[in-house]
């Protein structure tokens, strides 16, 4: 039900009743009760200006580009790369000269000591350096999903906080319609009990409505204030940057079951999938643990200069030296006892992180059904209800068979309800929003189905 026949009522109410009447001055009155509640609601009228429109879509690209987080775990990734080839390397080699039996009575004279060359070469023992690398490419793995975990907790941050200012403004603007009534409300009530036909009770309660509505602006004012100071913060912009959202709450028909969502949060939740790589690499150092009874070998070539005179001169050599590790079982057997508790330890860690991700799933299912739910009361009962309420009371005030305030009290309701209803679809869109960081991604069943529609702004 549109406002134009409340208003109506009562422009009649005031070509009425306006014989007599002289009209209040522009200047607050200091006696007046309301004239500080007043200046703060005309004070945020002048302050409400035009700033840039951002929709989700735009708020979620920007992040996604500028936030200082992603930055950061998007470098890990680049050094977790940049460091496989140098764990796939073998050992530098080795070049060695050696003069033996050079005269102490000439030491320059190097044609009768022997001369050697050496170059030498440690190589791992077989399969090592491929584990090495292994666990590496996990390394990389893990920087890759903690950067999605990054990415998805910022864009999940991101939708709250849009929704959270979206909310406010909304707030905001039905608090003007607030104002607009509650100001036609005491203005009515005046001229009337100026003539004598109402108590002064009807007058005091018509400004204590404007009264509360300077109450409610601060707190609209300071949730708006914070929304975009945390927006601004993820889009890696200063705190204060003047922005408004623009779009639209959605609320879907249909929710996926809860052990589809725990299927899909197992495949795809980026945190799951970096503790089941931390669990695989903790497999592959087991391995490579094990591998330390594989012993290393260093082989050496080498080119001998003999002294002047000696035949043959020219000589060449070659020597091969391997590692025991058999002889010091008490150092490796601890190592592979280590690994093999640290399998068990990361195995725990996951299962454990699992068992915690059903519950977080659980319960972000619940609250968003139980949002949803009410969001669908007010759109399909409350909202309805009371615009057929306040069609009654208009009907009945220009038939002179109920007062002023009771067109007015249903005027708020009227308003108060569809506050409650952009609440409830904003607590459903910031749920859906945590439904989506339990999972790892939005559910593929919650895109199913058809949008309620906004409610029209009441003029």
């Amino acid at each position: 039900m549109k406002i134009s026949a409340f208003a109506l009522c009562l422009a009649a109410l005031g070509a009425a009743t306006a014989a007599g009447y002289a009209q209040p001055s522009d200047k607050p009155d200091k006696n007046d009760p309301l004239a500080s509640a007043a200046a703060l609601i005309a004070d945020h009228s002048t302050k409400n200006g035009a700033a840039p429109m951002l929709t989700l879509e735009d708020a979620e690209r920007i992040a996604m580009a500028q936030n200082p987080e992603i930055h950061v775990a998007a470098r890990r990734v680049v050094m977790a790369e940049a460091h496989v080839p140098a764990v796939g390397a073998l050992d530098d080699p080795q070049f060695m000269y050696r003069a033996w039996q050079v005269p102490l009575t000439k030491p320059w004279d190097y044609n009768a000591a022997q001369n050697m060359f050496m170059y030498s070469q440690a190589l791992p023992g077989a399969g090592k350096r491929g584990l090495q690398s292994s666990i590496a490419q996990s390394d990389v793995q893990q920087a890759k999903d903690d950067l999605e975990d990054a990415r998805l907790r910022v864009r999940v941050e991101v939708r709250k906080a849009f929704y959270d200012l979206l909310l406010a403004q909304d707030e905001l603007q039905i608090h003007d319609e607030h104002v607009d009534i509650a100001k036609q409300a005491i203005e009515a009530a005046r001229i009337r009990y100026t003539a004598g036909k109402v108590p002064q009770q009807d007058l005091l309660k018509a400004q204590l409505a404007l009264t509360q509505l300077a109450e409610h602006l601060i707190r609209f004012d300071r949730d708006a204030a914070v929304a975009r100071a945390r927006l601004n913060t993820l889009l890696g912009r200063e705190a204060a940057t003047p922005v408004e959202a623009h779009g639209d709450y959605e609320v879907k028909q249909t929710l996926p079951e809860e052990q589809s969502l725990v299927q899909m949060a197992f495949q795809s939740r980026p945190d799951l999938l970096a503790a089941q790589a931390a669990a695989e690499k903790s497999h592959k150092e087991q391995a490579l643990a094990k591998k330390a009874y594989t012993p290393d070998f260093t082989v050496s070539g080498g080119y001998m200069l003999m002294p002047a005179g000696t035949s043959p001169r020219n000589d060449y050599m070659f020597e091969g030296s391997m590692t025991l590790p058999w002889l010091d079982h008490r150092r490796h057997d601890g190592e592979i006892a280590e690994a093999a508790a640290k399998v068990t330890e990361q195995e725990a860690e996951l299962e454990a992180m699992r068992n915690e991700a059903r519950g977080q799933i659980g319960e972000a299912l619940a609250e968003a059904r139980a949002a949803q739910r009410l969001a669908a009361v007010y759109q399909d009962s409350l909202r309805p209800q009371s615009e057929a309420t306040l069609h009654a009371a208009v009907i009945a005030y220009e038939n002179n068979q109920t007062e002023l305030l009771d067109l007015l009290d249903s005027q708020m309701t009227v308003i108060d309800v569809d506050l409650g209803w952009r609440q409830a679809m904003g607590d459903f869109s910031s749920r859906m929003a945590e439904l989506e960081m339990a999972v790892g991604a939005l559910p593929t069943g919650a895109q199913i189905g058809a949008q309620i529609a906004a409610p029209e702004v009441k003029q």
